[in-house]
């Protein structure tokens, strides 16, 4: 089946889906600079797409510009399509299935993704993209900034500042917006992220992606404004801010599993020894154990105690055995010549 992909003065007809180096060479971008991409995930964002658009092609012009739809039931497609983006989609519902899809499909240099609610300044595109380039990074995050309520409600701010510092106090400092939608990432980045996540998760993967492998990372501050008008946030900020949270939890257990578990162990032991003590006491001055039920629970939690942390010695090992293969599988990608 044919896909035509329009831009002015420009029309790509292919087979299937097309290269992403023929796709370059048919819009003009020169073989010696880097491939940039502009990453949109879109639901029904039809008033705000080709705006976006628009001012990404502005602000990047050597960029292609790819608009992934997510079963919009509106014209989201002909609006990015109009405006000149190569628009491609995704079946499976929830922002994390587009990302792995993105990721899968677009083969580039350099990465920028963006909502397409049009609440990113995409004139901060060009700094974030030379700082990642000319300091050898692999994610430069945008920290959102004077963001006006109707944007940022007073919920997704307090709820971004907890999850931020539950995984800054885990995995330590280098960003302060664990779920900002825009943000610039390095082939090597991309193409080592497993992208397990389905929905809103996925920008928390990002992080702890970047800080448990020690990635060279950095955040700058962007503009935040008001969605367009007619659109409407597709963030819930109860089940999608439990989802998030349940991620952080999982991946926190997944990175980090002698600390969870040792910590299990500490309880245990506590626990036990506060309530096993007296009743030792008791039986080394009288040769009785009048309270046996507290002696048995005493004993079980110090059993529950040690066994907790053999398992989080055998995790572990297992998680650094995770660990080095992700970042082989890191290693592996050649970095970015700022030469090019």
């Amino acid at each position: 089946m044919s896909v035509i992909l329009e831009k002015p003065s420009v029309t790509v007809r292919a087979r299937g889906l097309q290269s992403d180096e023929s796709i370059a060479e048919q819009f003009g971008l020169a073989a010696n600079q880097p491939r940039v991409a502009v990453l949109i995930p879109c639901h029904n964002e039809e008033n705000a797409i080709g705006k976006v658009v628009s001012d990404f092609q502005h602000a990047l012009p050597e960029a292609v510009i790819y608009v992934y739809d997510n079963n919009s039931t509106d014209h989201t497609m002909l609006e990015a399509r109009a405006a000149g983006a190569i628009v491609r989609q995704e079946r499976l519902q929830g922002k994390g299935h587009v990302v792995r899809r993105m990721f899968a499909d677009i083969d580039a240099d350099v990465y920028v993704l963006v909502d397409g609610d049009d609440t990113y300044d995409a004139d901060a595109a060009g700094g974030m993209l030379r700082m990642l380039v000319d300091q050898q990074l692999d994610m430069v995050s945008a920290a959102r900034h004077g963001a006006v309520r109707d944007a940022y409600r007073l919920g997704h701010r307090l709820g971004n500042v907890l999850l931020t510092s539950v995984v800054v106090w885990v995995f330590g400092t280098g960003i302060s917006d664990l779920l900002s939608g825009y943000r610039v990432f390095s082939r090597r980045f991309v193409k080592s992220f497993p992208a397990l996540s389905s929905g809103f998760e996925t920008e928390t993967e990002f992080t702890i992606h970047a800080l448990a492998l020690h990635m060279p990372v950095r955040e700058v501050r962007a503009n935040y404004r008001n969605r367009a008008v007619g659109t409407h946030s597709k963030l819930n900020t109860y089940v999608d801010g439990i989802r998030i949270l349940r991620a952080i939890v999982t991946l926190i257990q997944h990175e980090r599993p002698l600390q969870v578990f040792s910590l299990a162990a500490l309880i245990g032991v506590c626990i036990g020894i506060d309530l096993g003590v007296p009743v030792v006491f008791e039986f080394l001055h009288t040769g009785l154990v009048p309270r046996l039920p507290t002696a048995v629970l005493a004993t079980g939690l110090m059993m529950l105690a040690a066994l907790s942390m053999c398992c989080g010695l055998i995790l572990d090992a297992v998680s650094r055995g995770r660990k080095e293969n992700k970042r082989l599988a890191y290693l592996a990608i050649p970095p970015l010549e700022t030469s090019r």
